[in-house]
C-alpha cells in the first residue's frame, strides 16, 4: 500500500480515476422485474487531477457530471472502473474501510436550500461530522465551529440559527463551512453556484478561490456554465453522454476548442452585445450566415 510520505515523493496525481462506469438498470415487469435495458449515466470517464488544482468539469444537465462524482466520492458504487485516491485504490471499499477517508474527501452540494437539514442549528449541520470522527468535542467543537463560519464570511452568533433564518448565498457558506471542517484534501463543488444570483454568485467563487489559497486545496467543479468554469479552473474536462469529449488548460480550451459540443457551450455564454453574440454563435457552432 502507498504511504503518504511516497506519495508526495513520487509526485503523482491526487486523484486518477479510469474507465470509470455506472449504469442503471431500466426495469420492467408487472410480478417479476427484468431488466430491458440501461442508463449509461457515467460511460468509461478518465482524468487525473493534481494537488492544489481545479479541474472544472463541464457539461448541460444530464451529461453525468454530478454522477461522476458521486461515484468517485462512492456515494454510488461503480459499475467498474478504477478511483485511485493518493494512489490508493478505493472503488468497491466497504463503509467502514471508507470512513477515515470521508475526511479527506468532501461535497458541496448543488441546492444551499434541499442540503441542509432544517431541523438542525448551524452548529449541528457543521459540527456533527466533527463529533462523528472524534475530532472535537464540547467547547473546542464550538470554537471550531465559529471560525470556520467566520473564515466562510458569516458570524459566530449564527451558531445556533435555523437554516430558514439565512438567504441563498448564506446557506451556501454554510455548505461549504461543513465541507471544510474535517479540513479535506479535496473537495468536490457540485455546481455551487447554479442556484444563485449572479452578484452572489461571484462572491461564492471568490470565496472558493481564497480558501484554496489559504488551506490548499483541491476542487473538482461541477457547473454546466462554461463562463464560470475557464474563471475558477486550472484545467476543464468537458462531458457529453456520460463521456468525456475534450480536455486541456482552461484558457486552451475555451479560446481553442476542438470538439463541436464544446463549440456549442462556449456559443451559449450570453455577452452584453447582441450583435457580437449572434456572430460568435454563428462562427463557433457553424451555422451559415
Amino acid at each position: 500500500m502507498t504511504s503518504d510520505s511516497d506519495f508526495q515523493s513520487s509526485g503523482g496525481p491526487l486523484l486518477e480515476v479510469t474507465d470509470l462506469v455506472k449504469h442503471f438498470p431500466i426495469k420492467s415487469g408487472l410480478l417479476i422485474d427484468r431488466e430491458v435495458d440501461q442508463v449509461r449515466a457515467v460511460d468509461g470517464v478518465s482524468f487525473t487531477v493534481n494537488k492544489g488544482e481545479t479541474l472544472g468539469l463541464v457539461g448541460e444537465s444530464g451529461s453525468g457530471k454530478s454522477t461522476t462524482c458521486r461515484v468517485v466520492l462512492q456515494l454510488l458504487k461503480p459499475t467498474s472502473g478504477s478511483v485511485k485516491f493518493e494512489g490508493r485504490e478505493i472503488a468497491g471499499m466497504g463503509r467502514r474501510e471508507l470512513r477515515p477517508l470521508r475526511r479527506e474527501m468532501q461535497m458541496i452540494f448543488q441546492d444551499p436550500y434541499a442540503s441542509l437539514n432544517p431541523r438542525k442549528r448551524v452548529g449541528q449541520i457543521v459540527g456533527d461530522q466533527l463529533k462523528v470522527q472524534k475530532v472535537a468535542s464540547g467547547k473546542e467543537l464550538r470554537a471550531r465551529v465559529e471560525g470556520l463560519l467566520e473564515r466562510v464570511g458569516l458570524s459566530p452568533e449564527h451558531f445556533n440559527r435555523f437554516p430558514h433564518e439565512f438567504s441563498g448565498g448564506q446557506r451556501q457558506r454554510i455548505g461549504i463551512a461543513r465541507a471544510l471542517a474535517l479540513e479535506p484534501k479535496l473537495v468536490f463543488c457540485d455546481e455551487p453556484v447554479s442556484a444563485l444570483d449572479v452578484s452572489i454568485q461571484a462572491q461564492i467563487v471568490n470565496l472558493l478561490d481564497d480558501l484554496q489559497d489559504e488551506m490548499g486545496l483541491t476542487y473538482v467543479f461541477v457547473a454546466h456554465d462554461i463562463g464560470v468554469v475557464r474563471h475558477i479552473s486550472d484545467r476543464i474536462a468537458v462531458m457529453n453522454h456520460g463521456k468525456i469529449v475534450e480536455t486541456g488548460e482552461a484558457d486552451q480550451v475555451c479560446e481553442h476548442p476542438r470538439d463541436e459540443y464544446t463549440k456549442k457551450l462556449l456559443a451559449a455564454v450570453p455577452i452584453p452585445d447582441p450583435r457580437e453574440s449572434a456572430i460568435r454563435r454563428r462562427e463557433r457552432v457553424g451555422r451559415p450566415s
